[in-house]
């Protein structure tokens, strides 16, 4: 590591002109240069680029060792991430290059916790107005669209909002939820599994069509399998799916694929109805 000087006062306080440049690239283009190696690195380094300028100067020792730091691994939720770009700005603004270490740790320390909770905030989102949608689509309904761009744009006002204000937290912020993160995130895996089990019910359509003949008495088993437990079927075949997709070399392409050819075969031999 270069030896420089740390700064005492800030050279550059950010503006509002600067927050509205950092949601926009965030916005627009955070995810643009993901990799395989480390991820949403240039994204982040790319939304704030232009702040490390003001704040460290063009061409500087200082600015060349922070985009280095800014270019390691960094991955977490999209609904999330300027939260932490918050923090790192209010501590680079005030520490400068002595900030480095601190601003590696606070990365490293948020972005698990936020994306675990960003993930399974937006999977539940997104499964409950995807399955609204799409239900009042079938019924033709234009309301479902409406519905689906509102929650959008919810995210997107959040999103925005959240990165002024946990600048103006700055390291604080961090002390104040470290002890909130773990039931932040069981409270919503909780949720997100409670509401993947209820589509499931609601949205998978598989019976048996199949009434097997005891001596002179049909068989239906599939109100066998309703005394049992309703929607034991679809809970099963989902279960099913699962476990290919936890299979070595099994793709998502292939499991639709599977899923495909057994409906067609069991839809046809009139074996299975939706």
């Amino acid at each position: 590591m270069t030896n420089i000087e740390p700064k005492t006062e800030p050279k550059y306080k950010l503006t509002d002109k600067d927050f509205r440049q950092i949601n926009k690239r965030s916005l627009f283009f955070f995810q643009v240069g993901w990799n395989y190696e480390r991820m949403q690195n240039s994204g982040y380094l790319y939304h704030i680029l232009p702040q490390l300028r003001k704040i460290y100067g063009d061409h500087t020792p200082e600015l060349k060792e922070m985009t280095r730091s800014h270019s390691q691994f960094f991955n977490t939720s999209n609904l999330f991430n300027t939260l932490i770009t918050g923090i790192d700005l209010a501590v680079e603004e005030k520490e400068g290059i002595a900030s480095r270490s601190a601003v590696e740790g606070i990365k490293t320390g948020l972005l698990g916790p936020f994306a675990a909770i960003g993930d399974s905030l937006n999977s539940i989102t997104s499964t409950v107005t995807g399955a609204l949608a799409a239900t009042m689509a079938l019924q033709k309904n234009p309301a479902g669209i409406a519905i689906a761009v509102a929650v959008q744009i919810v995210w997107i006002v959040f999103r925005w909002s959240q990165l002024k204000w946990s600048y103006k937290q700055g390291t604080s912020l961090v002390s104040d939820l470290s002890n909130r993160f773990g039931a932040l995130i069981n409270s919503a895996t909780l949720m997100g599994v409670f509401m993947v089990g209820a589509m499931i019910a609601s949205i998978v359509h598989v019976q048996l069509n199949i009434a097997p003949t005891i001596g002179k008495v049909p068989f239906n088993l599939q109100n066998s399998l309703n005394l049992i437990l309703p929607g034991l079927l679809p809970a099963a075949l989902v279960g099913a799916i699962y476990w290919l997709l936890g299979k070595k070399k099994m793709t998502n392409l292939k499991v639709l694929f599977i899923v495909l050819v057994c409906a067609v075969i069991l839809g046809a031999t009139g074996w299975v109805t939706k």
